[in-house]
């Protein structure tokens, strides 16, 4: 794959201000993908939706697991993307324990449709989703991308196979 620039688009993200106080001392924070990418060597994991099984089950627990050893191969940040809202990424990283892993909402699907990536989940009642893939990106450019196999609109299901945590580790220490 010749490497390509991350498309732009504009992450509704929440961050937390303890200067606000009270029970909900988070603000918003519109992050780009220049804020993300450039000058960092980023690996970035999209799912089709939080809290749901080989999500949950594999997936973002993979890359959490793996984070330091993803590190020490020279990657500044683990991103996981989602096509949800950052309340929901932010409960959906609390279940899981998460500590370690950036939780990224792409709530409008505007990065996942500007990659190609967007799909119909509406047969399972999800409407649009990000398909399952992850990538290598290097100061904004996507060096390597790993897409699960079947890209189609309502798939039964979309396994972790190619795109989880081990791949993008053994693909790291091979070059």
């Amino acid at each position: 794959m010749t490497p390509t620039t991350v498309p732009g688009a504009t992450f509704h993200t929440r961050v937390r201000n303890e200067a606000l106080g009270g029970d909900n001392p988070f603000e918003w924070q519109a992050l780009s993908t220049d804020d993300l990418f450039l000058g960092k060597k980023v690996v970035l994991f999209a799912v089709p939706g939080a809290f749901t099984p080989a999500c949950s089950e594999s997936h973002l627990p993979g890359y959490e697991r793996l984070y330091d050893d993803l590190v020490a191969e020279g990657v500044d940040a683990v991103v996981c993307l989602s096509v949800n809202d950052a309340f929901v990424m932010y409960q959906w990283a609390r279940s899981q324990k998460i500590e370690k892993v950036v939780m990224l909402p792409d709530g409008n699907g505007e990065f996942t449709r500007k990659m190609g990536m967007l799909v119909e989940r509406t047969g399972q009642g999800m409407g649009m989703r990000s398909w399952r893939y992850s990538i290598l990106v290097t100061d904004g450019m996507i060096e390597k991308l790993f897409a699960e196999p079947g890209f189609a609109d309502n798939p039964p299901g979309v396994p972790v196979q190619v795109s989880g945590a081990e791949t993008m580790l053994d693909y790291l220490r091979s070059t």
